[in-house]
């Protein structure tokens, strides 16, 4: 039971993780100003709590599952979706500073608005962002299939 609570709360995390990211995909685009700026800031520090989440219980599943760890530990694809999440990890950075000195400039002028520049190159990082994040669900599903190869 415990296998499977774990497994349900990863997968829902996961999801919710993603949900975030989209809303954040659709904010960054010129023009962000105002009361949608505030609502990025919120969803950034939402989707750092959120992948906090995922990898606190996604560590709990490789040490608690009925697999156990020597299944993980072995699994090609299981590293391979590690690295795309620390890619995803490590791209999320720039956008998320960059967010903190908007949300910093926000406070300071309520009539604050991102330069366009700014924003294309933030974007470019969550483009980056989205295309590894396919990688995780993919190297996800092969993790069951494959064992030590």
């Amino acid at each position: 039971m415990q296998d499977l609570i774990l497994a349900i709360v990863h997968h829902l995390a996961v999801f919710i993780l993603i949900g975030i990211f989209a809303a954040e995909f659709a904010l960054i685009r010129p023009g962000l100003a105002g009361k949608r700026l505030g609502q990025l800031g919120k969803l950034d520090l939402a989707y750092g709590a959120v992948s906090g989440v995922v990898i606190v219980v996604g560590i709990l599943r490789v040490i608690l599952s009925n697999a156990g760890w020597e299944f993980y530990a072995g699994n090609w694809a299981f590293w391979a979706k590690m690295v795309a999440f620390l890619v995803v990890g490590l791209l999320s950075v720039p956008p998320t500073i960059q967010i903190l000195r908007w949300s910093k400039s926000l406070r300071a002028d309520a009539a604050f608005t991102p330069p366009d520049d700014e924003i294309r190159a933030t974007r470019r990082f969550v483009h980056a962002e989205a295309l590894f994040l396919l990688f995780i669900p993919t190297f996800a599903a092969m993790i069951p299939r494959i064992y030590g190869l």
